[in-house]
């Protein structure tokens, strides 16, 4: 099925590109949440009229993206948690854990934005922790784990 992207998304293409997706990718997560519309010649048509507008807004997503990133980039967080002798913890510290100890700072940075790509934190220690606010901005913040 072929689909005409609205942003710029990760491993597929950028704005106003023409890409072929398996139909349920493109009926149940790209159409619903406003990514991408089918290709047919209306809506091409329709998209050509609009390219100024979504350009113009991705361009403004960006900027407000690369602000939050100098806000946030090199930010360092502290968070305490039962731990053993040896270091690890009973539990682990998470996606949530850490969003909770920058709200708790008064900084703003959601879950979904947060990568873990090894999981959740086991044990003791400084960590740097890759933070991805916008399809191009990346940054990375620390997150020191210590014992209660």
């Amino acid at each position: 099925m072929q689909v005409i992207l609205l942003e710029k998304i990760v491993n597929l293409g950028n704005l106003g590109d023409l890409v072929t997706v398996k139909p349920g990718y493109a009926r149940n997560y790209l159409v619903p949440q406003g990514l991408a519309t089918i290709a047919t010649e209306s809506n091409k048509a329709a998209f050509e009229g609009r390219r100024q507008e979504l350009e113009k807004a991705s361009a403004d997503k960006l900027q407000a993206a690369q602000a939050r990133s100098k806000e946030l980039a090199g930010q360092s967080v502290e968070i305490a948690s039962r731990a053993s002798d040896e270091g690890k913890l009973f539990g682990s510290v998470g996606l949530v854990e850490i969003a909770d100890a920058f709200a708790a700072k008064g900084l703003e940075l959601n879950k979904s934005e947060i990568q873990l790509p090894e999981g959740p934190l086991k044990t003791i220690g400084d960590f740097e922790v890759a933070v991805s606010v916008h399809t191009e901005v990346s940054f990375t913040i620390n997150v020191k784990v210590i014992a209660e």
